[in-house]
């Protein structure tokens, strides 16, 4: 800390070669760094068994795989947050949006049960942004998978399509994940 000017010096430790970050933003005169809790990175394996359950469940369901995968995001995803709050988008309140948005691979919404009449005359529904689950720590991913198998189960898909007993012993121990 330095007590004239009241602004405090930081040494960091890096994982990785930074050097070619440092040359890149070394003529910066001002930086912003974030400093967060380290979470572990979500694993391909994660991601390949959410979408295999994924697939089995809208084919139970005769729904397309994205329709599927953004109402398991509606239940169990993670809200898009910016500046400490939740972005909100706006949409025509027609069943054409609608199923845009429920097909939507680009972006994922929220619906909510605000619907306002715009100045040209037509109802727009407001929709939360969610953050795309390519985006999301193991911690996020294990709370969506469980979401996931929630709805499996509650579809009564068979509990040995959901998960061989190798996949629940790694799903248990890598994410804490009960199946």
């Amino acid at each position: 800390m330095d007590y004239v000017t009241r602004k405090q010096s930081l040494s960091l430790e890096v994982n990785e070669d930074a050097r070619d970050a440092f040359q890149e933003l070394k003529d910066c005169e001002k930086l912003v760094i974030q400093i967060k809790k380290y979470r572990k990175k979500r694993s391909l394996d994660a991601n390949a068994y959410y979408w295999v359950l994924i697939t089995k469940l809208a084919r139970r369901l005769e729904l397309s795989n994205p329709e599927m995968h953004n109402m398991c995001l509606e239940r169990y995803g993670q809200l898009e947050i910016m500046e400490n709050k939740a972005v909100f988008v706006t949409i025509p309140d027609t069943e054409e949006a609608e199923n845009k948005v429920r097909n939507a691979m680009d972006y994922h919404l929220q619906s909510t049960s605000q619907v306002r009449q715009g100045v040209d005359g037509l109802l727009y529904r407001t929709y939360r942004l969610l953050r795309g689950s390519h985006t999301y720590n193991s911690e996020e991913m294990a709370r969506l998978i469980s979401g996931l198998i929630i709805m499996c189960k509650d579809a009564q898909i068979p509990d040995s399509e959901i998960a061989t007993p190798e996949e629940k012993r790694l799903l248990k121990e890598r994410y804490g994940v009960d199946v």
